[in-house]
């Protein structure tokens, strides 16, 4: 295989390796995307972004009338998944900054597994026009001896949000492992993020930090779908329709807002920080030598 371009962003320190394949004709394996996303033998990464026409790309042609560009979402173990809050953000960023797509006061439509989201782009920010989320199921998370009670949320994939209290502390969790949940919930795996309050923020309603401990990436710094799991469960228990939540995680802020018209929104930075090429070659043969 020829070397593959790619630029490399983030969005709160949730990063990504994006790989321009506007004609689908790029062989990415789960092995290609694990071998990119190796922090020491690859670029390093928490998943991959592939800028496909989405019109090529089978799994995305039906939506091809609705959205000019699938993001083809690929999470650092090589597995796919349907939605990445901060991936659309970055992979929007990415559609501007190259050209892809005009930049203006219009909403621009991304393609996803989980169907056409809306971005509008700002200057320092992007906001999306998210999925509904839906608060479905009461269930557990079990870390280490701490089993804490949570509730599932569909955001396009899924999600436990877990609120502590008593006093447990959010920066004591031990996420070096995959939290234990029910299967049964959860059949497909899950996201799973941990909650405590914060001190209010002006212009926002609620304020809140969390942790997330990704499926099929490990703990990350950000991730853009949980905080917005995070944020509809918040305003859930404080009996809200509509409002604004200031999530706060490990790589910065991010915004969840519930409008009027029922729509929800995701918003925070989306940042390019370099390009190049890459060899697969080569990162198949460090891939070999682990």
């Amino acid at each position: 295989m020829d070397r593959v371009l790619f630029t490399k962003g983030h969005g709160t320190g949730n990063d990504f390796v994006l790989l321009p394949d506007p004609d689908g004709s790029l062989d990415l394996t789960p092995e290609l995307v694990a071998a990119l996303c190796d922090r020491h033998r690859g670029i390093g990464a928490d998943g991959v972004l592939r800028v496909v026409r989405t019109a090529k790309h089978p799994e995305a042609a039906g939506m091809a009338a609705d959205a000019d560009w699938f993001m083809d979402y690929w999470n650092a173990d090589g597995s796919s998944a349907e939605m990445c809050g901060n991936g659309v953000r970055v992979f929007t960023r990415y559609l501007v900054a190259s050209g892809l797509a005009a930049t203006g006061s219009e909403v621009l439509p991304v393609a996803t597994r989980a169907g056409v989201v809306r971005a509008l782009v700002g200057p320092s920010e992007i906001s999306v026009h998210m999925t509904t989320p839906r608060v479905y199921a009461a269930s557990t998370a079990t870390v280490g001896a701490l089993t804490v009670p949570g509730v599932a949320v569909n955001c396009g994939n899924p999600h436990l949000v877990c609120g502590l209290h008593d006093g447990v502390p959010l920066d004591g969790l031990d996420l070096s492992v995959a939290p234990a949940f029910d299967a049964g919930v959860f059949p497909d795996g899950t996201n799973v993020e941990f909650v405590t309050e914060a001190e209010p923020v002006a212009g926002t309603d609620l304020h809140v930090r969390m942790r997330v401990y990704e499926r099929g990436s490990a703990e990350t710094q950000s991730c853009g779908s949980g905080a917005l799991a995070v944020g509809a469960v918040a305003l859930r228990e404080a009996g809200r329709d509509t409002g604004v939540v200031a999530v706060d995680v490990l790589g910065g802020r991010l915004t969840v807002t519930a409008d009027a018209d029922g729509r929800w929104w995701l918003a925070g930075p989306a940042v390019l920080v370099a390009s190049g090429e890459v060899d697969p070659a080569a990162l198949a043969a460090a891939a070999a030598r682990r």
